[in-house]
């Protein structure tokens, strides 16, 4: 039987969701880039701290937002109202065809990569397709189990979250702790400046995508009990609880390793608690830095099926996707058109590295656009209740807006090709609206 969404989301939960999905394996990637960024220590902390503000501050926005309209759907709700259905179809669109199955199997790829050192059968075969196999039937893995736990449940979904939140914090807490302790000696391979020195525009957009996971809370706002305090202490409680990890995290690694060997490093996790435990130290960070990837996979496909869901609502062209289940209170037919989509991306795509530039140039091109909306609805409909209020207003959306347009210019100068198809894609997105409106 088919209903409407129910308000199963405690605030923990909801805290949880947030968390699970910003801490996925970003920060054990992007943090040598960033060291190998700036000349001093000192200058590490000053951009992981602008880059933690500036997504507070998006955070919000998001949060006037949510809690003013909490429906299911997040961002497709806010730019319908602002700016009409076209913008709300177009975001519906590119997230349905390429950033959520896109982000969905980054983090596959991530814990497939890890999951290969604790397990692989066919490690004696050194052939390219007995070692891309196993890769592939990891990260496709992944995706199909936590898929189906989210279709038996709404309660499964969250239950699963909070497990591998909780997990995933005290094995990045472990790792804090260790490097604050017990400095260890960093290898001579380790030692050494890095080979290149990344530009800082490089280093903000490898921070920002580090941080980013903190809008998902506005996807399943309709779920949400209490919305109009929830919503906003979800939002800033585990932003804050990001910026603050993410700190020690840097703290440790630069207090085993130097600021030499955090830059020089191919394995910061793995160097750093090296002096403490020796060569097992690798399967260690193996296993936390899985279970870190399996929560976002996990984030991502709960929150990504309200975004389709919240279209097939409104149009009818994807009317299939807008259905809602009443026991299981989840959007069957959009969690299971998401697996697919996530799957043959992970197949066709077959790496990390392809995967990301698939999906990068879509992201802050409507971060950008939602932020703005914040304005555009507080003069179009400025008799909605809101609960909360951006902080700074007008001065702190148009700050986030800016700096997505920033990141869109930046990543279409390195890129021009990636954002070349982004486009493309989008294009074709307004075409299908044309044809929707008709049918």
């Amino acid at each position: 039987m088919e209903q409407t969404p129910k308000k199963e989301l405690t605030l923990f939960d909801s805290t949880c969701l947030i968390v699970g999905i910003i801490i996925g394996a970003g920060i054990y990637e992007t943090a040598p880039t960033v060291a190998a960024s700036v000349n001093h220590a000192w200058g590490i902390f000053v951009l992981w701290i602008v880059g933690g503000l500036l997504s507070l501050a998006g955070a919000l926005c998001y949060a006037e937002l949510a809690s003013a309209y909490p429906r299911e759907g997040g961002d497709y709700v806010y730019l319908t109202r602002a700016y009409g259905r076209w913008a709300g179809f177009l975001f519906g669109w590119i997230q349905l065809i390429i950033v959520r199955p896109g982000d969905i199997a980054l983090m596959a790829f991530i814990f497939a990569r890890y999951a290969k050192q604790l397990y692989n059968p066919l490690a004696q075969n050194t052939d390219w397709f007995s070692q891309h196999a196993m890769y592939l039937i990891y990260a496709c893995a992944a995706v199909i189990l936590l898929s189906l736990i989210n279709i038996i449940g709404v309660r499964q979904g969250k239950w699963t979250q909070n497990f591998l939140t909780v997990v995933k914090t005290l094995g990045l807490a472990l790792i804090v702790f260790v490097g604050l302790t017990e400095p260890a000696a960093a290898p001579a391979a380790v030692a050494q400046t890095a080979a290149w020195q990344p530009p800082l525009s490089l280093a903000m957009i490898l921070i920002l995508f580090t941080y980013g996971g903190w809008n998902e809370m506005a996807y399943v706002a309709a779920e949400v009990k209490d919305p109009k305090r929830n919503i906003l202490r979800a939002l800033v409680v585990g932003t804050i609880a990001v910026i603050v990890l993410y700190l020690l995290a840097n703290a440790a690694f630069l207090r085993s390793l130097g600021h030499a060997g955090m830059a020089g490093t191919e394995a910061i996790a793995v160097d750093t608690i090296r002096g403490r435990f020796g060569d097992f130290g690798p399967r260690i960070i193996a296993i936390i830095i899985c279970i870190s990837a399996l929560g976002a996979v996990n984030g991502l496909i709960f929150a990504g099926a309200r975004i389709s869901y919240a279209l097939g609502k409104d149009h009818r062209l994807f009317n299939a996707l807008g259905q809602w289940h009443g026991q299981r209170s989840t959007p069957v037919p959009a969690l299971i058109l998401q697996t697919i989509l996530a799957l043959i991306l992970i197949v066709a795509f077959g790496s990390f590295e392809r995967t990301i530039l698939y999906t990068a140039a879509a992201v802050y091109m409507f971060y950008m656009a939602t932020s703005l909306s914040v304005i555009v609805l507080r003069r179009r409909e400025p008799d909605v209740e809101r609960p909360f209020r951006v902080t700074g207003y007008p001065f702190t959306p148009i700050l986030f807006a800016g700096v997505c347009a920033f990141l869109i210019y930046s990543g279409a100068i390195y890129k021009p090709k990636e954002a070349g198809i982004s486009l493309a894609i989008l294009g074709l997105g307004v075409a299908v609206y044309f044809l929707s409106r008709r049918r």
